[in-house]
């Protein structure tokens, strides 16, 4: 099934499914067409009514909207839940639910909130009643590969019994199979695998990383893409929209850029943008910088203020001279 045919229906989001069912329910009566009797009606409507009145999309809305741009990704998720809330109507009204795979493959560069979504993911689940627990175990190669015959296994093996009843994120998930036929990455990849089908809709599994080295992971197992119905992919952030992220991040912390200091921001991404060798959009970068300026401001304060107090404007703003990069003097 591919989800991403759903996301026309996305944009009503605030329709109530009861609402909707009941008006069916009197234009059918109304034309004497109604198949149920009202005693056999009730109690699927009393069950309609009890789903859905505990909306578990609520809680992962509030943690999606504040988040920049993503707009693809908040869609899928928004499908993935509106799936599973009606898989739960149909069984109330008893018809068949299917069985679903909901292993993903995350497709992004470094820092374009591949890590959040799969924290607000395992929660969805867990909401929903497809987890128990609804936990992320976040591993990358080193987690995972072993230095002799039998431990790649082992180490695995351990590592998604860690993660049952939750998700288990697996980072530049194509480094395991860099080192060809006898890596033993690729007895990890194995071992990924046999779990899928020892565990099945015991744990989710997310594999994340490069969208190119991910595509060219897919290829060294022919059984893997069929396993990962749901891919998604996370565009690169604008400068604009990595402005927008520092902005928020100060906020967050009772801080705010100075208009100088966001149009020096704003020079500095750009720079970097044209030189890194992959898209730079790394909204991790930016809150290295944020954090750092802070320590710089706080080395300014003392050394202005050494016989007073700044006032609380001044406590709170962050001027360009508090904004210093990495290997560089300004």
């Amino acid at each position: 099934m591919n989800l991403n045919t759903a996301s026309s229906s996305v944009q009503t989001n605030n329709a109530r499914p009861s609402r909707q069912i009941n008006v069916v329910l009197r234009s059918h009566s109304q034309a004497a067409a109604v198949i149920q009797t009202a005693e056999e009606a009730e109690p699927v409507a009393a069950g309609l009514r009890a789903h859905i009145s505990s909306d578990a999309f609520s809680d992962i809305q509030k943690e999606l909207d504040p988040m920049v741009g993503l707009d693809n990704v908040k869609t899928l998720i928004y499908e993935i839940y509106a799936l599973l809330q009606v898989g739960k109507l149909r069984s109330v009204a008893g018809l068949n639910g299917g069985s679903h795979v909901y292993h993903m493959i995350f497709k992004g560069n470094p820092g374009t909130g591949k890590t959040t979504i799969a924290r607000i993911v395992a929660k969805l689940f867990q909401k929903m009643g497809v987890l128990a627990k609804g936990h992320l175990i976040e591993v990358e190669r080193a987690d995972l590969v072993g230095e002799y015959i039998g431990h790649t296994a082992q180490k695995t093996r351990d590592l998604v019994k860690k993660a049952l009843g939750g998700v288990l994120f697996v980072d530049e998930a194509y480094s395991l199979a860099r080192g060809g036929e006898k890596d033993f990455g690729k007895e990890a990849i194995d071992t990924l695998v046999k779990a899928m089908e020892d565990h099945k809709n015991q744990f989710v599994l997310i594999l994340a990383g490069y969208p190119l080295e991910i595509e060219n992971f897919l290829l060294t197992n022919p059984g893997l893409p069929s396993r990962f119905p749901i891919q998604i992919e996370f565009p690169d952030y604008t400068v604009d929209q990595l402005i927008q992220i520092a902005e928020m991040m100060a906020k967050e912390r009772d801080y705010h850029l100075l208009p100088q200091a966001l149009f020096k921001l704003r020079e500095h991404l750009m720079q970097e943008r044209g030189s890194m060798l992959y898209a730079f959009s790394n909204a991790r970068y930016v809150r290295n910088v944020i954090e750092r300026s802070i320590r710089f401001q706080a080395v300014r304060l003392l050394g202005q203020y050494q016989t007073g107090s700044p006032g609380r404007q001044e406590l709170m703003a962050l001027r360009p001279e508090d904004l210093k990069w990495e290997n560089k003097a300004t």
